[in-house]
Protein backbone atom coordinates (compact mmCIF):
# COMPACT_ATOMS: atom_id res chain seq x y z
CA UNK A 1 0.00 0.00 0.00
CA UNK A 2 1.44 3.61 -0.87
CA UNK A 3 1.11 6.05 2.04
CA UNK A 4 0.49 9.63 1.85
CA UNK A 5 1.82 11.52 4.58
CA UNK A 6 0.39 15.09 5.51
CA UNK A 7 3.67 17.15 7.25
CA UNK A 8 2.29 20.23 8.63
CA UNK A 9 5.39 22.72 9.60
CA UNK A 10 6.18 26.45 9.62
CA UNK A 11 10.17 26.34 9.41
CA UNK A 12 10.82 25.61 6.08
CA UNK A 13 14.13 23.75 6.44
CA UNK A 14 13.12 21.01 8.85
CA UNK A 15 9.60 20.56 6.69
CA UNK A 16 11.96 19.82 3.68
CA UNK A 17 14.46 17.64 5.91
CA UNK A 18 11.64 15.80 7.17
CA UNK A 19 9.83 15.19 3.63
CA UNK A 20 13.25 14.14 2.15
CA UNK A 21 13.51 11.25 4.33
CA UNK A 22 10.13 10.25 4.26
CA UNK A 23 10.15 10.35 0.67
CA UNK A 24 13.36 7.80 0.89
CA UNK A 25 11.49 5.47 2.49
CA UNK A 26 8.98 5.52 -0.32
CA UNK A 27 6.11 7.56 0.91
CA UNK A 28 4.10 10.17 -0.54
CA UNK A 29 4.72 13.83 1.33
CA UNK A 30 2.06 16.66 0.66
CA UNK A 31 3.15 19.71 2.74
CA UNK A 32 1.98 22.49 4.25
CA UNK A 33 3.07 26.05 6.41
CA UNK A 34 0.35 25.91 8.73
CA UNK A 35 -2.53 24.16 9.93
CA UNK A 36 -5.37 26.11 8.13
CA UNK A 37 -3.17 24.69 4.74
CA UNK A 38 -3.03 21.02 6.73
CA UNK A 39 -7.00 21.30 6.71
CA UNK A 40 -7.48 22.44 2.44
CA UNK A 41 -4.98 19.27 1.74
CA UNK A 42 -6.99 16.69 3.57
CA UNK A 43 -10.13 17.75 2.02
CA UNK A 44 -8.46 17.30 -1.27
CA UNK A 45 -6.13 13.63 -0.30
CA UNK A 46 -6.62 10.80 0.80
CA UNK A 47 -4.38 11.21 4.47
CA UNK A 48 -2.92 8.18 6.28
CA UNK A 49 -0.96 9.48 8.84
CA UNK A 50 -0.03 13.44 9.08
CA UNK A 51 2.98 14.93 11.15
CA UNK A 52 1.57 18.52 12.41
CA UNK A 53 4.26 20.87 14.72
CA UNK A 54 2.52 22.49 17.15
CA UNK A 55 3.19 26.45 16.90
CA UNK A 56 2.77 27.53 13.68
CA UNK A 57 0.95 30.75 12.52
CA UNK A 58 -2.45 31.17 11.45
CA UNK A 59 -3.54 28.10 12.77
CA UNK A 60 -1.95 26.24 15.14
CA UNK A 61 -1.17 22.31 15.22
CA UNK A 62 -3.35 21.62 18.22
CA UNK A 63 -6.57 23.77 16.77
CA UNK A 64 -5.77 21.50 13.39
CA UNK A 65 -5.90 18.68 14.76
CA UNK A 66 -9.09 19.04 16.72
CA UNK A 67 -11.04 20.10 13.50
CA UNK A 68 -9.67 17.21 11.51
CA UNK A 69 -10.81 14.77 14.12
CA UNK A 70 -14.27 15.60 14.02
CA UNK A 71 -13.95 13.64 10.25
CA UNK A 72 -11.22 11.85 10.35
CA UNK A 73 -9.28 9.17 12.57
CA UNK A 74 -5.78 8.43 11.18
CA UNK A 75 -2.79 9.16 13.22
CA UNK A 76 -1.28 12.14 13.67
CA UNK A 77 2.30 13.19 15.07
CA UNK A 78 3.15 16.31 17.26
CA UNK A 79 6.67 17.83 16.32
CA UNK A 80 7.07 19.65 19.75
CA UNK A 81 9.93 21.96 21.65
CA UNK A 82 10.73 20.86 24.52
CA UNK A 83 9.21 24.44 26.36
CA UNK A 84 5.29 23.05 24.86
CA UNK A 85 4.90 20.32 27.32
CA UNK A 86 1.40 21.49 28.26
CA UNK A 87 0.61 21.90 24.82
CA UNK A 88 1.89 18.49 24.06
CA UNK A 89 -0.79 16.87 26.86
CA UNK A 90 -3.12 19.08 25.38
CA UNK A 91 -2.45 18.15 22.15
CA UNK A 92 -2.50 13.95 23.00
CA UNK A 93 -5.77 14.46 25.53
CA UNK A 94 -7.98 15.84 22.37
CA UNK A 95 -6.99 13.39 19.25
CA UNK A 96 -2.87 13.54 18.58
CA UNK A 97 -1.82 9.55 18.47
CA UNK A 98 2.35 10.52 19.82
CA UNK A 99 4.91 13.42 19.67
CA UNK A 100 8.18 14.09 19.14
CA UNK A 101 10.48 16.34 20.76
CA UNK A 102 12.81 18.60 18.74
CA UNK A 103 15.48 18.54 17.77
CA UNK A 104 14.92 14.86 16.63
CA UNK A 105 16.49 11.85 14.81
CA UNK A 106 14.88 11.59 11.56
CA UNK A 107 15.03 7.73 12.22
CA UNK A 108 13.21 7.68 15.45
CA UNK A 109 10.96 9.77 13.50
CA UNK A 110 10.49 7.32 10.83
CA UNK A 111 10.28 4.47 13.17
CA UNK A 112 7.55 5.75 14.80
CA UNK A 113 5.49 6.53 11.50
CA UNK A 114 6.15 2.93 10.64
CA UNK A 115 4.65 1.75 13.82
CA UNK A 116 1.56 4.08 13.92
CA UNK A 117 0.40 3.46 10.11
CA UNK A 118 1.16 -0.72 11.01
CA UNK A 119 -1.28 0.15 14.10
CA UNK A 120 -3.86 2.45 11.10
CA UNK A 121 -3.86 -0.82 8.57
CA UNK A 122 -4.54 -3.17 11.53
CA UNK A 123 -7.47 -0.84 13.06
CA UNK A 124 -9.13 -0.55 9.31
CA UNK A 125 -8.97 -4.18 8.53
CA UNK A 126 -10.63 -4.68 11.62
CA UNK A 127 -13.26 -2.47 10.62
CA UNK A 128 -13.75 -3.42 6.98
CA UNK A 129 -13.94 -6.90 8.30
CA UNK A 130 -16.51 -6.17 10.78
CA UNK A 131 -18.47 -4.05 8.24
CA UNK A 132 -18.23 -6.97 5.56
CA UNK A 133 -19.75 -9.43 8.36
CA UNK A 134 -22.16 -7.17 9.74
CA UNK A 135 -23.24 -7.06 5.88
CA UNK A 136 -23.56 -10.79 5.22
CA UNK A 137 -25.62 -11.20 7.88
CA UNK A 138 -28.10 -9.38 6.25
CA UNK A 139 -28.02 -10.98 2.99
CA UNK A 140 -30.17 -14.18 3.15
CA UNK A 141 -29.16 -16.89 0.51
CA UNK A 142 -31.30 -19.94 -0.44
CA UNK A 143 -29.59 -21.27 -4.24
CA UNK A 144 -29.88 -18.22 -6.59
CA UNK A 145 -32.39 -16.52 -4.36
CA UNK A 146 -30.97 -13.63 -2.33
CA UNK A 147 -32.91 -11.01 -0.51
CA UNK A 148 -31.11 -8.10 0.99
CA UNK A 149 -32.45 -7.10 4.37
CA UNK A 150 -30.65 -3.55 4.17
CA UNK A 151 -31.45 -2.53 0.76
CA UNK A 152 -34.83 -4.44 0.74
CA UNK A 153 -33.92 -6.16 -2.91
CA UNK A 154 -34.03 -9.71 -4.26
CA UNK A 155 -32.32 -11.43 -6.63
CA UNK A 156 -33.13 -14.76 -8.81
CA UNK A 157 -30.27 -15.63 -10.31
CA UNK A 158 -28.79 -12.02 -10.88
CA UNK A 159 -32.18 -10.88 -11.99
CA UNK A 160 -34.10 -8.07 -9.93
CA UNK A 161 -37.75 -8.75 -8.68
CA UNK A 162 -39.81 -6.32 -7.60
CA UNK A 163 -41.99 -7.20 -4.75
CA UNK A 164 -44.74 -5.63 -2.77
CA UNK A 165 -43.68 -4.94 1.02
CA UNK A 166 -45.79 -7.29 2.18
CA UNK A 167 -44.49 -9.76 -0.25
CA UNK A 168 -40.88 -8.96 0.54
CA UNK A 169 -42.03 -9.62 4.13
CA UNK A 170 -43.31 -13.27 3.69
CA UNK A 171 -40.44 -13.78 1.70
CA UNK A 172 -37.81 -12.73 4.37
CA UNK A 173 -39.57 -14.45 6.61
CA UNK A 174 -39.62 -18.09 4.79
CA UNK A 175 -35.91 -17.27 4.14
CA UNK A 176 -34.95 -16.65 7.80
CA UNK A 177 -34.91 -20.32 8.19
CA UNK A 178 -34.99 -22.12 4.81
CA UNK A 179 -36.62 -25.96 5.24
CA UNK A 180 -39.29 -24.48 8.25
CA UNK A 181 -42.50 -24.67 7.21
CA UNK A 182 -45.09 -22.15 8.59
CA UNK A 183 -48.79 -22.08 8.61
CA UNK A 184 -50.95 -19.27 7.09
CA UNK A 185 -51.86 -18.12 10.32
CA UNK A 186 -48.16 -17.80 11.80
CA UNK A 187 -47.74 -15.49 8.36
CA UNK A 188 -50.45 -13.68 8.56
CA UNK A 189 -49.80 -12.77 12.48
CA UNK A 190 -46.37 -12.21 11.58
CA UNK A 191 -45.97 -9.71 8.95
CA UNK A 192 -49.85 -8.46 9.01
CA UNK A 193 -49.17 -8.60 13.39
CA UNK A 194 -52.44 -9.01 13.92
CA UNK A 195 -54.67 -11.98 14.99
CA UNK A 196 -55.10 -14.44 11.93
CA UNK A 197 -59.07 -14.62 11.36
CA UNK A 198 -59.54 -15.30 7.58
CA UNK A 199 -55.82 -16.11 5.98
CA UNK A 200 -56.89 -16.10 2.29
CA UNK A 201 -55.00 -13.37 1.85
CA UNK A 202 -51.78 -14.88 2.60
CA UNK A 203 -52.70 -18.06 0.05
CA UNK A 204 -52.75 -15.06 -2.73
CA UNK A 205 -49.14 -13.34 -1.73
CA UNK A 206 -48.17 -16.90 -1.84
CA UNK A 207 -49.05 -17.34 -4.66
CA UNK A 208 -48.29 -13.91 -6.63
CA UNK A 209 -44.37 -14.53 -4.74
CA UNK A 210 -44.44 -17.21 -6.07
CA UNK A 211 -44.90 -16.24 -9.79
CA UNK A 212 -42.32 -14.13 -9.50
CA UNK A 213 -39.60 -15.50 -8.42
CA UNK A 214 -40.20 -18.92 -9.84
CA UNK A 215 -39.19 -20.07 -13.39
CA UNK A 216 -42.09 -22.18 -13.31
CA UNK A 217 -44.67 -21.34 -10.86
CA UNK A 218 -46.02 -24.46 -11.39
CA UNK A 219 -43.20 -26.38 -9.91
CA UNK A 220 -41.89 -24.30 -7.72
CA UNK A 221 -38.22 -24.91 -6.70
CA UNK A 222 -37.98 -22.64 -3.87
CA UNK A 223 -41.63 -21.36 -2.22
CA UNK A 224 -43.29 -24.85 -1.48
CA UNK A 225 -46.55 -25.58 -0.10
CA UNK A 226 -46.65 -28.40 2.66
CA UNK A 227 -50.25 -29.95 2.02
CA UNK A 228 -52.40 -29.23 5.25
CA UNK A 229 -49.68 -27.20 7.18
CA UNK A 230 -48.35 -24.43 4.96
CA UNK A 231 -45.41 -23.01 3.09
CA UNK A 232 -41.89 -23.36 3.41
CA UNK A 233 -38.42 -21.96 1.45
CA UNK A 234 -36.82 -25.81 0.13
CA UNK A 235 -33.25 -26.13 1.59
CA UNK A 236 -30.94 -26.06 -1.40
Amino acid sequence: MNHTILLVEDEKGIRETVAIFLRNQGYDVLQAENGQQGLELIQDHEIHLAIVDIMMPIMDGITMTMKLREEHDFPVLFLSAKSEDIDKITGLNLGADDYITKPFEPMELIARVKSHLRRYEQILMLKQNHTQQNQEKHILVVGELELDQFTREVTVSGRSVRLTAKEFQILELLMSYPGRVYSADEIYEAVWKEEAINTETVMVHVRKLREKIEVNPRKPQYLKVVWGIGYKIEKI
